[in-house]
């Protein structure tokens, strides 16, 4: 039950897709953030085609404000509720129950991330399976502005943790490796670390970027996956960046 013909292995994935995306209402539009569309669909929508690898039931969709809106347009996916907004990693301890006695890989994703592709996500089972790693980052250098972590590396290239560009050192924000939040984990380690997240930060939030640091400390396995991302992993919290999404969908699927 839920071998992934891709790998030969059990995969199951997690996309966040709970927040409301209060920079995006507007009057006449209170839509989840998700739901937000670019080139006539949701931004959920592209995410779920690049995830369609993975059987519609493995796949875990978290759900808060107006999660109806969500379930009714996705059927056939597993849902799980995020009562309250928490952050990533209360996000992701909310599909626990949707993931009891599941022992193989988990990836973490998000919904508003519509740019991410297929190719990509593959890249990142390959590495995390063939390493035979617990927890594996997706990584990547871009020549476009975002706010992401910084991954930190050892002399010996191997990961330390990552570093939020808010808190970043000046020598820090030079790095140009970037983390944009996308992880797989084996789940019983996952779900064990996520217990030891800590909440002690400007937002009093719980983050699941906090969480392969916790697992290199216990002495997991901690690999990544290195790519040129490029305009992929564009997130969507603002109107310029819906806009900015829609134009790079457009131009991937336009027709020649």
């Amino acid at each position: 039950m839920g071998i992934s013909k891709f790998t030969g292995t059990e995969l199951r994935a997690v996309v966040l897709a709970a927040g409301k995306g209060t920079r995006l209402q507007e009057l006449d539009n209170d839509a989840p953030k998700v739901m937000r569309e670019v080139c006539g669909r949701p931004l959920l929508w592209y995410v779920l085609e690049a995830l369609s690898f993975i059987p519609e039931k493995d796949i875990i969709i978290v759900v808060g404000y107006r999660k109806d809106d969500i379930t009714d347009r996705f059927q056939g996916y597993t849902y799980a509720e995020q009562r309250e907004q928490l952050g990533t990693g209360h996000a992701v301890l909310a599909a626990k129950t949707a993931l009891l006695d599941f022992c193989g890989s988990v990836l973490v994703c998000y919904g508003d991330m519509p740019a991410i592709k297929q190719d990509t996500y593959k890249a990142l089972f390959r590495t995390h399976i063939n390493q035979g790693n617990d927890c594996t980052l997706l990584t990547g250098e871009s020549n476009l502005s975002l706010p992401y972590g910084r991954i930190l590396r050892d002399q010996n290239g191997s990961f330390l943790h990552v570093v939020e560009e808010r808190d970043c050192t000046p020598e820090q924000f030079m790095i140009t490796e970037l983390n944009p939040g996308v992880y797989l984990f084996r789940a019983e380690m996952l779900f064990s670390a996520l217990k030891e997240l800590k909440n002690d930060n400007s937002q009093g939030e719980y983050y699941v970027t906090d969480v392969p640091a916790i697992m290199r400390a216990g002495g997991a396995k901690i690999g990544i996956c290195k790519r040129d991302l490029g305009n992929e992993i564009v997130g969507v919290n603002n109107l310029e960046q819906l806009i900015q999404v829609g134009e790079i969908l457009e131009q991937r699927f336009r027709t020649p």
